[in-house]
């Protein structure tokens, strides 16, 4: 399941939303903003702009080919648009799976796949006042 949501990410909702049972490995990666206060400039929030049709379609087939290629019970991938702070959950991604290696391999696919595939754009927006886009090609579609 591929989500995008305006919301904060409830982590632990999103990592009970299955059952154990049949799996021996839950993995998680949590992409956190950051503000790199060691620089002169740094990133105070960023702002997520998503082709919001193409995301959910582009993004279900990435998790499809990943839940075909990879021996794993089920992957959520839920990814933030709109503004984000620093310290907050920009994705996350869950991959349940009977082992951990398999888990590890899907769920590095699945972020990368995103990061190649979806039109996302990121704006950093510096504590100096200033913008800049980072991040995506094409032009922003503006919500």
């Amino acid at each position: 399941m591929f989500v995008l949501q305006q919301d904060p990410i409830d982590v632990t909702k999103a990592r009970n939303s299955h059952s154990a049972l049949d799996n021996g490995a839950l993995l998680s990666f949590e992409g956190i903003v950051r503000g790199d206060i060691l620089k002169d400039n740094w990133v105070r929030s960023l702002l997520y702009i998503a082709d919001a049709p193409a995301c959910l379609a582009e993004g279900e087939k990435i998790i499809k080919e990943a839940l075909v290629s990879f021996p794993v019970n089920d992957i959520v991938c839920i990814q933030r648009t709109g503004p984000i702070n620093t310290g907050e959950t920009a994705v996350w991604i869950g991959v349940w799976a009977p082992h951990r290696d398999e888990a590890f391999k899907a769920c590095r696919f699945v972020i990368e796949e995103i990061k190649k595939r979806l039109r996302i754009w990121k704006k950093e927006f510096l504590n100096n006042g200033s913008s800049l886009w980072v991040y995506g090609t094409g032009t922003p579609v503006v919500q």
